[in-house]
């Protein structure tokens, strides 16, 4: 198993405020947006390979502490069984997403939500 990728995953009050902050404040483009039109729920931000999410309230998503970490890793089905295997609770099932990716979640000690991602390969050969 490999860590590929860690895209913090940010609780904001004021999603109109914080894209405009990420965006015209510091540079970064929008790339997400959920639903299409406002009000957002979601909004993803990129600026070269850095990513970040900003989540609403009403996103569903668990305020674990204000922020989760949304790791993308190769190798997703052994790091869910040594979940499995060391007891740890697993807080969102393992599933297949809308936007091409494999996810499952658990809660640190501290109630960080921790999501562990892979692209599903199928998805990918079929969009090229």
């Amino acid at each position: 198993m490999q860590y590929r990728k860690l895209t913090p995953n940010l609780m904001v009050n004021n999603m109109d405020a914080s894209l405009k902050f990420y965006t015209e404040g510091l540079g970064f483009e929008r790339t997400i947006t959920v639903p299409d039109e406002t009000p957002f729920v979601f909004a993803a931000v990129a600026a070269g390979t850095v990513e970040i999410f900003l989540n609403t309230q009403e996103s569903g998503t668990v305020q674990a502490g204000g922020m989760s970490m949304y790791l993308e890793v190769e190798g997703l089905k052994r790091l869910h069984e040594r979940v499995q295997q060391n007891n740890i609770k697993i807080h969102i099932p393992l599933n297949e997403t809308f936007y091409g990716m494999r996810e499952f979640a658990v809660l640190d000690p501290d109630r960080y939500l921790v999501i562990f991602a892979e692209r599903i390969q199928e998805r990918i050969k079929k969009e090229k």
